[in-house]
């Protein structure tokens, strides 16, 4: 909503020195947030004057333009001038707007003498673009006679067309549909300084009659009130008063006719929506009803639309000449022979207009106050408004008829505590100022001081006012939020962390210790994503839960697993320069129940018992935590100390080897074949027997479907086991104090035996002085023969009580040897 501070003025007694920065600040801290600020005119500067056209010659140009070479009389203060003007929509004797040399305009529009097609032009004469006040660049803008008979030349132009203002727009929230209007942006701001207020709908109307044109409401729940006045002997040529046009303009919305401005200035002074109806097109009386099924209609957009049966309509004889409530028909549009013009002014049910707006797509200005909700007590008066403002510029007179049909809608009484503000907010709220704010935005008060209650009845503007806690936040906001006590709440002894939250904040640490990054990412996937991950159609990961208004219908699905957005992220990423990427998620998944049990829909007449809500929570998807973390680029960065390292499977391995350890846990690691990964770089991570995920390298394809670099890498586990499985005290490792003996042994194995398996193999057979033990070599070539592969480990050995000695180092190596030979068929090199 844009205000123009000039139009506020008009209606509350601001002090003089009350700037728009101030106003809005005040008004925000009401509630109506400030969007915008404009200050239309404020970049015009010299001189900008009404000139006469005195004289001037067209002269052709040998590009095929034709000039005229203007002689204007800019006033006894500027004198004559001589204007070079592409523009030929003027006469001798126009008065027209001229920037002399040293004006600007709008968008720091400098002008100068120049000379340009043989004469030097003094100026310029304006169009209305070049103005800000219009779009029309085809001609300039000439002053009409019947708008500007006082006009002479020399007179200031940017007063006569009211170029500088100030312009207030606000982010109007849906329960704030009075501040639609300049009434009920007026009334906040006489609220915020304590001034006087003139409400523009407080005007005398006359008494209904019978000899009004004639209405019948067949649909009374979606239009309880319809007011139509009548004006004859109208001149559709008159034109929109300057003012008038210009505030319509500076409220966002373009000047078409007097009788169309009309109708705009008066929903924007008062909130109404209006609709004018050419009397000589109409078929006999207004009917309001609902649509009947093949109903068409074609409305003022030039747009044939089917109705639905839910649609609210205008009709008459010929059948549906509206929508009500969101725009008119195309039959009975005012036009420029339009000489009677019937004045609808009616209140609409919202909900009703709400649905037809958007089944129509229809967003428009009367809609968009009818949703949200309209005093119904308006229409008399802004009928009356609409009908004066038409005569008063555009001639005619107002039929004595007035038809008003229905009444308005009652406000229920709302009962409240007289403390209650105080109570809820905190501040020191007494009973009077309860009494006085709730008056200040309309109610009607009664106390009852006995009892400590009050009972309130909401003004006909407030349709948002229904319970207790609504009065609670007027009375708030016109005390102020800013008095509300900065009191610390005193913090609940013997509370923490509980256990899962530690927990997983360790693995959150490790992670950052790992060079990791944490993201945060939206839960939905689409079907796209499982093609693209490789997944074959009987993936248990393609058995998802579908979400009834997906945010997008590309992701209409609960995430069954983290990879899609991550590999997004790298993606996203690497294509703004990364070398390296390392990013990590810890996030439910949505795994739907073994029969995808729909919940059922409880009703709300009634508290659901134990079975309703055991019901409700069985259709419940199970939501483990997970987490996954995508690999790519350098995992080591090259420098002065030397080479980088690419990323490989093993550091995704790795990454979960750190978050088990930092849980007390130790993994198992297995080879295996699973999309999205690589065939033979995939491994399966097991805790306990448990199969908890997979790391490895991604595949070729799924690296291209998702734009990251080749073999790149992943992993993703059930998070939540792992906290699960974590023991609640880490056992610390004992550490010895004599020196470690060191052995290297290598062995040749079938090329397909996971080194894993190796590895568990030599721990066992090497007994409990075995301290670690760490691949560090794999070669494969002519000198072992094909279909082998020779694995070489560091073995490390120390007691905890003694030095070891040789023999007993030899003695446990070759025992590991011994049992590896035996199981694998493993031959030392």
């Amino acid at each position: 909503m844009r205000a123009p501070l000039s139009w506020i003025r008009e209606y509350v007694d601001l002090p003089d020195d009350v700037t728009p920065q101030d106003l809005a600040h005040r008004l925000t801290a009401l509630g109506l947030k400030l969007e915008a600020l404009h200050h239309p005119g404020a970049d015009v500067e010299g001189p900008l004057v009404v000139g006469r056209v005195l004289s001037f010659e067209d002269e052709p140009q040998k590009n095929g333009k034709v000039i005229r070479w203007c002689r204007v009389d800019c006033g006894p203060e500027h004198g004559e001038h001589g204007i070079v003007c592409g523009a030929h929509n003027f006469a001798v004797d126009d008065l027209v707007v001229v920037s002399l040399p040293g004006a600007v305009l709008p968008g720091g529009f400098a002008i100068s003498a120049r000379k340009t097609y043989g004469h030097v032009s003094d100026g310029m004469i304006c169009s209305t673009r070049e103005l800000g006040t219009g779009d029309d660049h085809d001609g300039i803008l000439v002053l009409d006679p019947r708008l500007d008979a006082d006009a002479k030349p020399g007179d200031d132009a940017v007063a006569l067309l009211g170029l500088r203002d100030d312009v207030i727009e606000f982010e109007i929230n849906p329960d704030r549909a009075y501040a639609l209007s300049l009434r009920g942006v007026a009334r906040e701001a006489a609220i915020a300084y304590d001034a006087t207020y003139r409400d523009p709908a407080h005007r005398d109307v006359p008494q209904p009659n019978e000899s009004g044109y004639p209405v019948r409401v067949e649909a009374a729940d979606g239009c309880p009130v319809f007011v139509a006045r009548t004006v004859t002997g109208f001149d559709p040529t008159a034109p929109t008063p300057r003012w008038m046009a210009r505030r319509v303009q500076l409220a966002g919305m373009r000047p078409i006719s007097l009788a169309v401005d009309v109708t705009n200035y008066v929903m924007l002074e008062l909130g109404n929506p209006i609709h004018g109806y050419d009397a000589d097109r109409l078929d006999g009386p207004i009917v309001v009803r609902r649509a009947e099924a093949g109903e068409k209609l074609t409305t003022l957009d030039g747009v044939t639309r089917d109705l639905s049966t839910e649609d609210l309509l205008i009709t008459d004889g010929s059948g549906p000449i509206g929508l009500a409530g969101v725009m008119g028909g195309e039959s009975t549009e005012l036009n420029d022979a339009t000489t009677t013009v019937v004045v609808e002014a009616a209140h609409f049910e919202a909900t009703g207009i709400f649905r037809t707006a958007r089944r129509h797509r229809l967003p428009t200005e009367g809609a968009k106050r009818w949703e949200r909700g309209v005093d119904p007590l308006l229409p008399a008066y802004a009928a009356d408004r609409v009908a004066h403002l038409l005569v008063e510029h555009g001639g005619g007179r107002i039929d004595d008829g007035v038809t008003y049909v229905g009444g308005p809608p009652a406000q229920p009484e709302i009962a409240a505590d007289l403390d209650l503000p105080a109570r809820v907010t905190g501040m020191p709220i007494d009973r009077d100022t309860t009494v006085r704010h709730l008056r200040t935005v309309g109610c009607s008060v009664t106390v009852d001081d006995d009892a400590g209650t009050l009972t309130a009845l909401p003004p006909s503007w407030r349709p948002d006012l229904t319970d207790p806690y609504d009065l609670v936040e007027e009375v708030a906001r016109i005390v102020g939020y800013t008095e509300v006590p900065s009191v610390l709440p005193a913090a609940p002894a013997g509370r923490g962390l509980t256990r899962a939250q530690k927990l997983r904040r360790r693995v959150g640490f490790a992670l950052a210790g790992a060079g990791l990054v944490e993201v945060r990412s939206y839960p939905f996937i689409g079907p796209a994503d499982f093609d693209r991950l490789g997944l074959p159609a009987d993936d248990v990961l393609r058995d998802t839960v579908r979400v009834a208004n997906p945010l997008s219908e590309e992701a209409p699905l609960l995430s069954t697993t983290l990879l899609p957005e991550l590999l997004r992220t790298t993606a996203r990423n690497v294509g703004r320069g990364a070398p390296a990427v390392a990013v990590y998620e810890t996030a439910a998944v949505f795994l739907p129940t073994a029969d995808h049990r729909k919940a059922p829909i409880l009703g709300v007449d009634r508290r659901p018992d134990q079975a309703d809500l055991d019901a409700l929570l069985a259709a419940v998807p199970r939501q483990p935590l997970f987490l996954a973390a995508v690999l790519a680029g350098d995992r080591q960065a090259s420098g002065w100390w030397g080479a980088g390292r690419p990323v490989s499977w093993a550091d995704a391995v790795q990454v979960v080897r750190d978050v088990a350890a930092v849980l007390g846990l130790e993994v198992e690691v297995v080879q295996a074949t699973r999309a999205p990964w690589h065939s033979g770089r995939c491994a399966e991570l097991r805790v306990d027997g448990r199969e908890i995920g997979h790391a490895g390298e991604l595949h070729p394809a799924v690296c291209t479907a998702y734009g990251v670099p080749a073999r790149t890498c992943a992993l993703e586990v059930d998070l939540g086991f792992l906290v699960e499985r974590a023991p609640d005290v880490v056992q610390a490792p004992n550490f010895s104090t004599y020196p470690v003996a060191k052995e290297d042994v290598a062995l040749v194995v079938d090329a397909d035996l996971p080194q894993a398996t190796l590895a568990a193999t030599l721990r066992e057979g090497a007994g409990v002085l075995l301290e670690s033990l760490r691949l560090f070599d794999v070669y494969t070539g002519a000198q072992i023969g094909a279909g082998k592969k020779s694995l070489a480990y560091a073995l490390r050995f120390r007691a905890p009580d003694r030095t070891l000695t040789e023999a007993e180092t030899g003695a446990a190596r070759d025992a590991a040897v011994a049992l590896a030979a035996e199981r694998h068929g493993a031959v030392q090199r």
